[in-house]
């Protein structure tokens, strides 16, 4: 017995040299990675909270200012009615812009042949491989006022007075760039959803069929419960999405008119661009940062609770 015990000792001393050269190995592996982090990410980072505190003007000569440029934030109102804007299309980004995704892959699902399903996935999946740009201009273009599809066709069909300059109009341009991809279905949460319906054992829908669900039924008892976290993971991601949006706006509005369709980014892009006050613009990139980095915590906080309890169950 003494010698079984002595050669499992040696078995298990025999391999930590190679575990230690090779953990050394994987380390060394990644000081590449994180010096290009460290300087494409993590410097310029920095870099803009510290100019927050100056009037920097790059070339130039900048003065320490303090929290001046904070207090300019906090009495910006521009900036806070982006805010108001922001919280519009997240509304509409957890909510119409789920629904049609989740329909969707319902849809799909229920499709007896793994043939079609495929076919329709793959249908309902490929504008993701078109670039946004192209189909933001192409929605450009549909709302043009002269020329535009949605306006010959509504004067096509006599509803001329409805006809408006949709993405120059106040009162119309910020529900005019949520329309834009419409029905959303090619979207990271349509493949979510259908990858985790497509997953639920068939057992299981054939069970509700038997106790007599009826298809509007299982999905709110049996699909929207088995989604749940998904849909907290796709929430999080929406609102860190949210929160950097301001690529469709600058392409067809730059925020106009009369800053209706103005949000966070294009506030910051207009103060150092065409204000050129920079130090200003380096204090509202860093409240963003912070307000991302402050909900980032809290959900994870929140998904770490709920997987300890997971496990005490």
């Amino acid at each position: 017995m003494t010698e079984v015990v002595r050669a499992a000792a040696v078995v298990r001393a025999a391999p930590r040299p190679r575990r230690r050269r090779s953990g050394w190995l994987i380390y060394l592996g990644l000081l590449p990675t994180f010096a290009v982090l460290g300087v494409l990410q993590y410097y310029p980072a920095i870099s803009g909270v510290l100019h927050s505190f100056f009037d920097w003007r790059p070339g130039f000569s900048s003065p320490f200012v303090g929290l001046e440029n904070y207090r300019t934030m906090f009495a910006d109102d521009l900036w806070w009615r982006s805010f108001r804007n922001l919280g519009v299309i997240f509304a509409a980004s957890v909510t119409l812009m789920w629904v049609f995704p989740l329909l969707a892959a319902e849809l799909v699902i229920s499709l007896r042949s793994e043939r079609l399903q495929f076919v329709f996935r793959t249908l309902l999946i490929a504008p993701l491989a078109f670039p946004g740009v192209v189909t933001t201009l192409v929605w450009s273009f549909i709302y043009d006022p002269n020329n535009g599809v949605l306006n010959r066709a509504l004067q096509a069909i006599g509803l001329d007075s409805l006809a408006l300059n949709w993405v120059g109009d106040p009162r119309t341009a910020l529900g005019a760039l949520l329309m834009i991809g419409f029905p959303w279905i090619a979207s990271l949460p349509f493949l979510v959803f259908l990858t985790t319906l497509q997953n639920i054992p068939r057992e299981v829908f054939e069970a509700a069929a038997l106790d007599g669900a009826s298809r509007l039924r299982r999905v709110f008892v049996i699909d929207l419960p088995l989604l749940a976290s998904q849909i907290r993971l796709l929430f999080f991601l929406a609102t860190i999405s949210v929160l950097q949006y301001g690529f469709a706006a600058y392409l067809v509005t730059g925020g106009g008119p009369d800053n209706a369709t103005q949000v966070p980014v294009l506030r910051m892009i207009g103060v150092a661009f065409q204000g050129s006050d920079w130090g200003y613009a380096t204090t509202l990139s860093t409240a963003l940062f912070v307000i991302t980095l402050a909900l980032s915590g809290v959900v994870m906080a929140i998904r770490r609770r709920e997987a300890r309890d997971v496990r005490g169950h």
